[in-house]
């Protein structure tokens, strides 16, 4: 994908580029989702996040076909569901012809198959990923045992470990552990995960004139998290992607760090 003017990328392997601010779209779906798709795409976003059980594939596809921003342009996630292990590939073959897309950007074990790492589920991704229809893979919700079990049976770690993360989750040795085996982390959940009315945010907020939730994200993105900050209203959709107009100090970063109570 072309790199989104002003945008900061996680980089993947085979040089895939993955904008660190995407649009989640969990429960984002109908008429609503399509037209808050839209408006996210209107506002500048140029990564998308769905998944099977989402439900919204196809309102995904059309909101990207509709919005005139070349396919290349946009980067794509969607999950296979666990229970789907031992059928990836029809399950990959339905989300392509509901998204009408000939690959997507980025494919996720959406959960640990029966609570095992699915090293077979991995090499079925790992194949799609060779035979270019998903440019890169991952996994999602997975622990770093979990991780290291992929990474011995198959010599590959996956590019990208979704998980549930916001600076009252924060786990310095966790983040640590992605980044030694070359994984991404990317959180959701954010603002469910932490309080927006904590005085730390709020006074770091009215320092750089943004609201709490834009500085939870630039957290994010200045420790290289990837985030998928949800929403249907088109207002927040726009301010939750205008986080780059500023950066948090190293001191400032501390004190959010802090938030996990001392996990970090």
């Amino acid at each position: 994908m072309t790199r989104p003017a002003g945008q900061p990328i996680a980089d993947l392997p085979k040089n895939v580029s993955m904008p660190l601010i995407g649009f989640g779209t969990w429960q984002v779906t109908g008429q609503t989702g399509y037209e808050a798709i839209r408006a996210a795409l209107d506002a500048g976003y140029r990564h998308l996040d769905t998944a099977t059980m989402y439900g919204n594939e196809t309102e995904v596809g059309r909101a990207v076909r509709d919005s005139g921003v070349p396919r290349e342009d946009v980067f794509i996630t969607t999950k296979l569901p666990a229970q789907q292990a031992g059928n990836e590939r029809r399950t990959l073959d339905a989300s392509l012809a509901a998204l009408d897309c000939d690959y997507v950007d980025l494919w996720l074990i959406h959960w640990p198959p029966g609570g095992e790492a699915g090293v077979d589920t991995w090499r079925e991704l790992l194949a799609a990923r060779d035979a270019g229809r998903a440019r890169a893979v991952g996994v999602s919700n997975y622990s770093t045992a979990q991780l290291d079990e992929l990474i011995e049976a198959t010599g590959e770690a996956p590019a990208v470990n979704q998980i549930k993360w916001s600076p009252a989750l924060y786990d310095g040795p966790r983040a640590a552990e992605h980044r030694d085996r070359g994984v991404v982390l990317e959180g959701y959940s954010a603002f469910k995960n932490v309080d927006l009315s904590d005085p730390v945010l709020v006074r770091i907020a009215g320092t750089h004139g943004v609201t709490p939730a834009q500085v939870v994200l630039r957290w994010h993105v200045d420790h290289g998290f990837v985030a998928i900050p949800k929403s249907v209203t088109p207002e927040r959709i726009r301010s939750n992607l205008d986080v780059f107009g500023f950066s948090l100090s190293e001191a400032e970063l501390a004190e959010i760090d802090g938030l996990s109570g001392g996990r970090g």
